[in-house]
């Protein structure tokens, strides 16, 4: 029996330099096999890289053996349950504090996001085109950042507005000086005005008008303006209507012969250039010697301080703004002698 066991022994355990070579290759397998399990990975830290030699494989311990915490907001490019291998690289990206303004509140925000934008994508808070972002949404995130959201909507406001209308004056020679008539009453118009209200955080802040439309035209509105004149011979007797007035030298005469050159043989004596008898009616239509070319034969007048007349006849010493009015007698013609008097062509 106990020859049986060593020859058991010789077998499996050989001696002498059969026994160091085995020695030495459990040795060599030992230290392969340690080599084959160590590894070196980098960890990024806010682009800050540090190198770390470890024998595990697990991500999350290695992190914790070497101090290294992953907060919740915190980003790193793999999972933390990943099994590394060496030369691995791990980006780790710290969560930073920032405030966020936006709806009336402050919001105390822990991200790790790039930009502005991408936080409040991240943060699930709704911007516009129209909304005022301040800084920038392409604006890089740093530590303590204030960011600003003004909320900015507008609106088209529509209201009627009158339109006047004009006035349109026109003379009228039938009617009498400073008077008016409405020959056509005028109408207001009416116009829709649109307009951009703009407001930022629902306080108005401009307004802006986009268009004009005319609905309704205006009527223009025409009124005469009498320039016909108006003068009373006296007062309680009725008004004379003219048409204009000429400051002219009257003078008089009478159907002597000393005055028309006639004796009272003559036929034609008292009788005027248009064929009618020379007269003096105080209380109508009396007879004056005109310039027919400043006032035609047959024109009705009013001479001041004379009363009515008819241009009937003419004179040889009655030229341009000269007229002679005819009186019953010498007496009468030299006392009214030669004075300036205003003569009103009538209508």
């Amino acid at each position: 029996m106990k020859q049986k066991a060593r020859d058991l022994s010789n077998k499996y355990f050989p001696k002498g330099p059969v026994a160091v070579l085995v020695v030495i290759l459990l040795f060599i397998g030992v230290t392969l096999g340690i080599a084959t399990i160590k590894k070196t990975v980098s960890v990024v830290i806010d682009g800050k890289e540090q190198k770390i030699v470890t024998y595990r494989s697990d991500l999350k311990r290695i992190l914790a053996d070497n101090n290294i915490r992953i907060e919740n907001k915190d980003k790193i490019n793999v999972s933390l349950d990943s099994k590394v291998k060496d030369g691995d690289e791990i980006n780790i990206k710290k969560a930073v504090n920032i405030k966020v303004s936006v709806d009336g509140k402050t919001l105390s925000v822990v991200t790790a996001e790039n930009t502005v934008e991408d936080m409040l994508d991240n943060e699930g808070i709704k911007v516009k085109d129209e909304d005022r972002i301040e800084p920038s949404m392409d604006e890089k995130i740093t530590k303590g950042m204030d960011v600003s959201i003004t909320r900015v909507t507008s609106k088209v406001v529509k209201e009627n507005k009158e339109l006047d209308f004009t006035t349109v004056v026109k003379k009228d020679s039938n009617l009498e000086e400073g008077k008016k008539k409405v020959i056509q009453a005028g109408q207001k118009g009416e116009k829709v005005i649109a307009t951009r209200v703009v407001y930022e955080d629902g306080k108005e802040i401009s307004r802006r008008v986009v268009s004009e439309s005319v609905t309704k035209k205006p009527v223009e509105q025409l009124v005469a303006v009498g320039t016909m004149g108006v003068v009373r011979p006296s007062r309680g007797s009725s008004s004379l209507n003219y048409n204009r007035v000429i400051k002219m030298k009257a003078t008089a005469y009478t159907a002597s012969e000393a005055c028309t050159g006639k004796g009272s043989g003559d036929p034609y004596q008292g009788i005027t250039a248009t064929g009618t008898r020379a007269r003096r009616n105080p209380s109508g239509y009396s007879t004056i010697a005109v310039d027919p070319r400043v006032i035609p034969l047959g024109t009705k007048v009013y001479v001041e301080g004379y009363g009515l007349a008819i241009a009937e006849d003419v004179g040889g010493a009655i030229k341009g703004n000269i007229i002679d009015v005819f009186l019953n007698s010498n007496a009468e013609a030299n006392g009214w002698g030669v004075r300036w008097v205003n003569v009103y062509i009538l209508k």
